[in-house]
């Protein structure tokens, strides 16, 4: 059994070995931490190694979207990303809007656990189940827009969805920013400098598949009702510019 709005399974990459493997954890992981900023405290706690340098190969960067990502329900589209922090020595964790993360649920991972260190700049590109780490030399020093722009072209799809390190995040700086969808920002504890030190440019994720869910004929007229009320219901956010 797969606990409705998950797929059961998280996706670990290793960059200094090339290697990939599926975890699948129990339904009763779900029940208990659901996703985003919970989910990435715990496989933190879990795996991280006591004294990891937080800029060296043993730090773990950890993509976890929101429990409702990937549905149909509007308001829904935040995901977490967390590492042990460069700039606090730690546990970092920081929310980003976006298409990013709905986008990769669709992939069919709930989660994506980074391990490691390229020798080289690269890339992940995930899609639909599959990942595959490309070379990212093309596009080190280059920005975010450039850099989102270039990785659509080069896979020929415009609806790819792009998180990366900019120049900063190359840099180490410790403050950088993990960037999605040019210009939606994973701003807190220096994340950006975690994944340039891992030479991970960027995570490019294309996902067209249907998260299953427990009970759609119950969440397709709430996701209606939210649609349909958002406007009214929720104007006060827009006006007060929150």
């Amino acid at each position: 059994m797969t606990v409705g709005g998950s797929w059961g399974k998280f996706l670990h990459v290793n960059l200094s070995s090339g290697e990939h493997w599926i975890e699948e954890p129990p339904d009763e992981l779900y029940l208990k931490l659901a996703g985003g900023r919970a989910l990435v405290a715990y496989l933190l706690l879990r795996d991280l190694p006591a004294g990891a340098d937080p800029l060296g190969p043993d730090n773990l960067l950890i993509f976890a979207p929101g429990v409702l990502q990937g549905t149909s329900l509007p308001g829904s589209g935040r995901h977490g990303v967390g590492a042990k922090s460069p700039l606090t020595g730690a546990i970092a964790s920081s929310e980003a809007g976006g298409w990013w993360g709905d986008e990769f649920k669709r992939t069919g991972f709930d989660a994506l656990i980074v391990h490691g260190q390229a020798e080289t700049p690269a890339y992940l590109w995930i899609k639909d189940g599959e990942v595959e780490i490309r070379s990212a030399d093309h596009l080190w020093g280059k920005d975010t827009a450039d850099v989102e722009w270039a990785i659509q072209g080069e896979l020929d799809d415009k609806r790819i969805r792009v998180a990366q390190c900019g120049v900063a995040g190359e840099n180490k700086v410790l403050f950088a920013n993990v960037i999605n969808d040019i210009n939606r920002a994973a701003g807190r504890g220096g994340l950006g400098a975690v994944m340039g030190s891992k030479n991970l440019k960027a995570v490019a994720v294309r996902g067209r598949m249907r998260l299953p869910v427990s009970n759609r004929k119950r969440t397709t007229p709430v996701a209606k009702w939210l649609a349909d009320n958002y406007e009214t219901k929720a104007a006060w956010a827009v006006n007060m510019g929150t």
